[in-house]
């Protein structure tokens, strides 16, 4: 079984995730199917139909939430020793040499990724052609546009 690498934050959310879904969702979808049944013919219930189908989306997420917490692999970016290397965890500062623009990223698992707080994910195109750079280096990263180059201008593990 491969390990699922998260950043200590990123398992946090999907332990509070997982938590709601048990606690929360899990008893009212329970509770909605009871009701629809009270009304009669299931045949034709489209309330129950559609709480059904809710109880399997909510399962099916447990299912996966369970199995990625299991296989976690939770990495504290402040406790890495990783010599000024672009690591899983590490937040970067970029230059695009083409045009001067900075921008900073967080390196982080599938299920963390957002770029709208700057988090991309280790697979992304970018965070492959960062692992292992230092201040200094240029990460050539194949775009939709062609490629494009950034120059790596502060690592941080925060």
């Amino acid at each position: 079984m491969s390990k699922v690498p998260l950043t200590v934050n990123g398992a946090e959310k999907l332990r509070q995730e997982l938590h709601r879904l048990k606690t929360v969702d899990r008893p009212s979808v329970i509770n909605a199917i009871s009701e629809a049944r009270a009304q009669g013919d299931l045949s034709e219930n489209a309330e129950y139909e559609a709480a059904k189908e809710r109880q399997s989306f909510v399962e099916g997420r447990i299912v996966e939430l369970e199995f990625k917490l299991g296989s976690a692999q939770v990495i504290d970016p402040k406790t890495l020793n990783a010599d000024g290397r672009c690591v899983f965890g590490s937040t970067v500062v970029l230059e695009d040499t083409n045009n001067g623009d900075v921008v900073t990223y967080q390196i982080v698992g599938d299920d963390e990724a957002d770029i709208k707080m700057r988090k991309i994910s280790i697979s992304s195109p970018i965070a492959r052609a960062l692992i292992g750079k230092v201040v200094g280096d240029i990460a050539e990263v194949l775009a939709p546009g062609g490629v494009r180059e950034y120059e790596v201008v502060e690592v941080q593990y925060i």
